[in-house]
Order: C-alpha cells, then structure tokens, then sequence
C-alpha cells in the first residue's frame, strides 16, 4: 500500500512533463514544417509545368537567384532572433553598391580595399544601430528606418541614378564555380557552416536568450548593449555581403535597388518559421523561406503572368504560412492540455 502510494504521483508527474516537453517541441518545429511542406508543393506545381527542375543546374540557378537575398537575410534573422528588426538593410545594400560602382575601378588591389571599406561600413552603421536603440532605448523599428534614411539618402548623394562599373574579374567570380556547383552554391554552404558555429557560441546563445526572455538574459549576466551592437552589427555586415555579390550580378551600382530587400528579409525568415516575437528559428527557416519566394517568382515567368503579380502572391503565401503556424500552434498546445 504504502509503495503503491508512493509510486502514483510519481507517475502523475511525469507524464504531463512529457506531454508538455512534446507539445513545446511540435510548437517551436511547426511554423518550419509548415514552410517545408510549401515548399515541396510549390516545386511539386513547378516541376509539373517546367523540365529539368531536379537537377545542379536548376539549383544553381535558384540559389543564384536568392543568394543575395539569402546573405541579407541572414543579417536579418539574427536580428529577428533577437527580438528586433532592421530596416536599414536596404540601405546598406543600396549605399554598397554604388560605392561599389563608382570606387572599384580596374585594379584589383583597389576594388579589394573598396570592399573591405564597404563591409566596414555596413558594420559601423549595424553597430551605431545597436548603441541608439540601447543607450537611447528607442524602438529598432524606429531607429532603423532612421538608418534606412540616412543610407539611402547617401547612396542617392553619390550616384542619383543607375551606373559606374564593375571590374570584370569581379563579376566573373560571382558567376563561375567548381566541381559542378556554382559559386552561389558554395557560399550558401558556407552561410549554413557559419550559422551551425555561431548557434553554439556564446553570443549566439546570448542572442537567442535575450530574444526570449530579455529580463531574464539581463538578470543571468547578459549585456544588453553588447548584445544589440553585436546583432546590429552583424546584421550590416551580411547586408555588405548581399551589396557586394549584387553587384557581381548586375555589374553595376543602384542608389534605389536595396529598397525591395527590407521586407522581403522579413518575409523570407517569417515564411521559413522565424519568430517576429525573438526566441525561434534559425538559418534553415531562411533558407526555406527564401526559396519559396524564389520558385514564386519562377511560376510566375513560367505562367507568363505579370510580373506586378509576384508580391501579391508572396503576400498571400505569407499570410498563409502565418495563418497555418497559428494554427499548428494552437492544435499543439490543445494536444497537449
């Protein structure tokens, strides 16, 4: 009797941990499922309309469709992760192709400083970000439209319209490759190298602890401030990135041409799974998501539908993704009650 007492809450009390354990599992992997799941029904209609859509060559030309889009992004998932948002990527991306544009020249010694410049900029301004939204304590969103303003504004100042040039050793990197991948392939897989190091570092960590929870990082011992910089930061280093391998692509600079990044970052992480909240996703969301947007595009040219008509169709797969997470959330939580 006495063992029989003993033994019933134990039972009690770890089954509902279990339960609880599963259903807080399925919540976070959901929003990443749901947008894997889209994927594979977006090339399913894709592949029925297009040959050849398994093979290197289509994911060579996919993944040098989004790569840009996929370095901005990343800069911009780590921001999300940490709560946040940055709206000045586009100008960055804008301000480093035309410095891009108009400094590189021929010489390849120069157009290496160039880009050393540029990336140091893009942090530079990743960093003040993070200083005015913790010291000032001012919203991201505010702060970084601000940025978004002053960079944009530069790039205007500097070039006005569409020009300079690119030095054509430069372009050819961004579009060679090796062993059957293009160079946009190789990056990609650097991206994902770098992101399963820097999730286990302790800025990584610190980063995802404060997005989700800020009060609790702060009393463990967070700095918030060097937190901040460090995402900000990081976030303008990979909008320099996209900046640099744009122009590899379009061989000139574009005082206006980061503008259609700003949400498309967003909506490229959120599509994949990525917490507007801070706390949830990863690199993979990303990825997820910005490739749904890519084969959006594609089903569009491949429709001979107008183009105007693209993001309407990424607003409703947006809405759709941030519909059916809600849902798979709240069937989870209900699963588990």
């Amino acid at each position: 009797m006495t063992l029989a007492a003993r033994s019933e809450p134990v039972a009690a009390d770890v089954r509902p941990r279990a339960a609880r354990d599963w259903t807080a599992l399925v919540v976070d992997r959901a929003p990443f499922l749901v947008a894997c799941a889209m994927l594979l029904i977006l090339l399913g209609i894709y592949s029925t309309l297009q040959r050849d859509v398994f093979t290197l060559e289509e994911l060579n030309l996919d993944t040098t469709a989004s790569l840009t889009l996929l370095l901005a992004a990343t800069g911009q998932t780590i921001v999300l992760v940490r709560g946040g948002i940055d709206l000045s990527i586009g100008g960055m991306i804008s301000l480093g192709t035309v410095i891009a544009g108009t400094q590189f020249g021929e010489d390849p010694a120069n157009a290496a400083l160039w880009a050393v410049i540029i990336l140091a900029i893009g942090v530079g301004a990743g960093v003040a970000n993070g200083l005015l939204i913790s010291v000032l304590r001012l919203q991201p969103f505010l702060v970084t439209l601000a940025t978004w303003s002053i960079l944009g504004g530069t790039a205007l100042v500097i070039l006005p319209s569409d020009g300079g040039s690119i030095p054509s050793g430069w372009t050819w990197f961004g579009n060679t490759g090796f062993g059957g991948l293009s160079t946009s392939v190789w990056i990609l897989a650097a991206l994902v190298l770098f992101w399963l190091w820097f999730r286990a570092t302790r800025l990584g960590i610190a980063i995802r602890a404060t997005g989700s929870n800020e009060r609790s990082a702060y009393l463990s011992g967070v700095s918030l401030t060097a937190v901040n910089c460090a995402t900000y930061g990081l976030s303008g280093l990979f909008s320099a990135l996209a900046a640099l391998y744009l122009v590899t692509q379009t061989g000139t600079g574009s005082p206006t041409v980061g503008n259609g990044y700003i949400l498309n970052t967003v909506a490229a992480a959120v599509i994949g799974g990525v917490s507007l909240f801070g706390g949830r996703g990863g690199l993979a969301s990303t990825i997820v998501g910005a490739f749904i947007l890519t084969i959006i595009g594609n089903l569009v040219f491949v429709l001979s539908i107008s183009s105007y008509w693209q993001p309407i169709a990424s607003g409703v797969i947006l809405l759709a993704a941030v519909l059916a997470s809600s849902l798979a959330e709240k069937s989870a939580r209900r699963g588990g009650m």
